[in-house]
């Protein structure tokens, strides 16, 4: 739990001034709860068997009092604790998502996004109910058995040693909250695969639609969801297991305060206004108890939650960023013996790959679905790092430059297309100001220009995923996105297998023209794509082959 906190504290930083209010209205709390239950002695003794006129004014007000001093203590702390929850819900999911976008392309492609937006949906959610709401909730019936412990010690010290009977409870409360924290890990982890599940089936509609794949993919769902109901059951069956405890020991425990403070009331030691302020804070002093009791239990959930948030925040990229900015335009580009594996155990993508590449030049890869293109254009984008050898820009080895300047002068289309929902000159330049005016001209120059003005302009709404665009018009979006950052090295892969004859010649002309004082790489098997480049490499089995023209390709 020490752990816990520390790792955590940072985020209270900036409410420590809120938390001195939500601590004074716990001891408003507390004290208002337990005056109210001392007031029964004089309500009793002076009242109802003195008679006394005076106190009959007065005591009504002073439990007015009492309760508005609880239920105002309340009000604040609720409120305060909720906005410091809240706070550090946003900083939370800040820095996880921070942290996330810093990982390595490898790591996303190994973990499930479900698991991904569990943990930053659901398990920080769990935290911020631990740093404010269970923290403050804690200390606000700790202080209230405090004040109710005070009352019934000076009503009657010697009644008050029965409650050291409620001690004992803390035996058997421990295996169970021991219990209740690995129900809990496996709880969250079986929530985590059956989201996953969920947003692998809505990414997949279209395929799952396409081939029947509702009843396979209802019936691997209703595993997940089964499985999740049945741990989740187990959970409450050992989590609530608490409260009956405590019912059957404040039973026995009020039983025996009963019998003992009626013996003390019938042989005259105590009076019957004081047993029933002690009685009322005994019954009173239950309440609280039983709510630490929950609050422990469900804070066993925020303890799992925080060693999962944990694992990915002190998670670190293999990827060491480089201190040098890459600020001269890219104007070479080489591989020297690069070979490379996305596995340890997995055969090589790429073989002793030996290469050089310069402005000026339209480079056209060929070859074979898993040959290797893809691999890589990828570690010229430095999504991967080589297996060994080394990759130079500008004759500086690429681990030395920072990723963001890298990246800021390459722009690439690839087959399969990312629409963001938004606007089309949101989409056009993402990531940079937008300027209609060379929004505009780069979807022209992607033959894209008529479509988007018939559906409306650069202000068109495009769907998530691009749902109410077809597959060529996706594809030129993409390009016009590649136009508008101006990069010195524009990648093509496969950016036009979706595109007509006619659009295919536009934007090959389109890239003849972008190839000055530019490096345009095409990943690409249309004969037309090689016709217009001045360096064609044919790749098979991650190796470089002798490029040599089929007679439709001469």
């Amino acid at each position: 739990m020490k752990l816990f906190f520390r790792r955590f504290a940072p985020y209270l930083k900036g409410h420590y001034g809120r938390f001195v209010l939500v601590l004074i209205a716990s001891l408003v709390v507390a004290l208002s709860t337990a005056w109210g239950t001392y007031l029964v002695k004089p309500t009793l003794d002076d009242i109802f068997i003195q008679k006394d006129v005076r106190m009959l004014a007065i005591l009504p007000f002073l439990v007015i009092l009492a309760y508005l001093g609880k239920s105002g203590g309340i009000y604040i702390q609720t409120y305060l604790t909720n906005y410091i929850g809240l706070d550090i819900i946003q900083q939370l999911r800040k820095r996880m998502l921070e942290h996330l976008l810093q990982m390595e392309l490898g790591f996303f492609n190994r973990t499930k996004k479900g698991e991904l937006i569990a943990r930053i949906t659901n398990d920080i959610a769990l935290v911020r109910a631990s740093l404010s709401n269970y923290l403050a909730e804690s200390i606000r019936e700790g202080l209230t058995i405090i004040g109710l412990i005070g009352v019934v010690i000076y009503q009657s010290p010697k009644l008050a040693f029965w409650i050291v009977l409620l001690l004992f409870a803390a035996i058997p409360l421990s295996k169970i909250l021991k219990k209740v924290k690995k129900l809990s890990k496996e709880n969250q982890e079986t929530n985590a695969r059956m989201t996953a599940r969920l947003s692998e089936i809505f990414h997949s509609i279209e395929v799952i639609k396409t081939s029947n794949g509702e009843a396979l993919e209802l019936q691997a769902f209703q595993k997940e969801n089964e499985a999740f109901f049945q741990v989740s059951l187990k959970s409450i069956k050992y989590a609530e297991i608490s409260s009956p405890l405590m019912e059957f020991l404040g039973s026995l425990l009020i039983a025996l305060v009963i019998y003992s403070g009626g013996r003390e009331v019938i042989s005259g030691h105590m009076s019957v206004g004081a047993f029933f302020s002690f009685i009322t804070a005994l019954f009173m002093l239950y309440t609280p108890l039983k709510r630490l009791v929950r609050i422990m239990a469900s804070f066993q959930e925020a303890l799992v939650a925080g060693e999962r948030i944990h694992e990915i925040l002190e998670r670190v990229s293999p990827l060491v960023e480089g201190t040098h900015i890459l600020e001269k335009p890219i104007e070479h580009i080489a591989f020297r013996h690069v070979h490379f594996t996305y596995d340890q155990n997995a055969p090589l993508a790429l073989q002793d790959i030996c290469l050089e590449w310069r402005t000026n030049q339209i480079i056209a890869l060929k070859g074979k679905s898993g040959s290797g293109k893809s691999s890589l254009v990828n570690l010229i984008l430095r999504l991967y790092e080589p297996t060994s050898g080394e990759i130079t820009i500008n004759g500086m080895p690429i681990a030395s430059l920072q990723q963001k300047s890298l990246r800021h002068q390459i722009g690439i289309v690839t087959q399969k297309v990312f629409i963001f929902s938004g606007s089309v000159a949101e989409n056009v330049a993402y990531g940079l100001e937008i300027e209609p005016q060379r929004v505009r001209t780069c979807l022209q120059r992607a033959q894209a220009l008529d479509f988007v003005q018939a559906m409306g302009g650069l202000q068109a709404q495009l769907e998530e995923f691009g749902a109410n665009l077809s597959g060529g018009q996706r594809q030129r979006i993409a390009i016009a996105r590649a136009l508008y950052r101006d990069a010195r090295v524009l990648i093509f892969d496969e950016a036009t297998s979706a595109l007509d004859s006619h659009t295919q010649a536009g934007i090959y002309q389109t890239i003849t023209e972008l190839r000055e004082n530019r490096m345009v790489i095409m990943i690409s098997h249309n004969y037309e794509s090689l016709r217009i480049a001045s360096h064609v490499y044919a790749l098979e089995n991650g190796r470089l082959q002798e490029y040599n023209p089929t007679p439709q390709e001469e």
